[in-house]
């Protein structure tokens, strides 16, 4: 729930910079 309200505030924003720098975050993490 806690990712489903980032994206909710990256889209509204639309940085799509920071939501590329959170894609990659996401896939280090795993």
């Amino acid at each position: 729930s806690v990712v489903k309200k980032r994206r909710k505030r990256m889209a509204k924003k639309k940085h799509k910079k920071l939501l590329k720098k959170t894609r990659i975050q996401r896939r280090n993490a795993k």
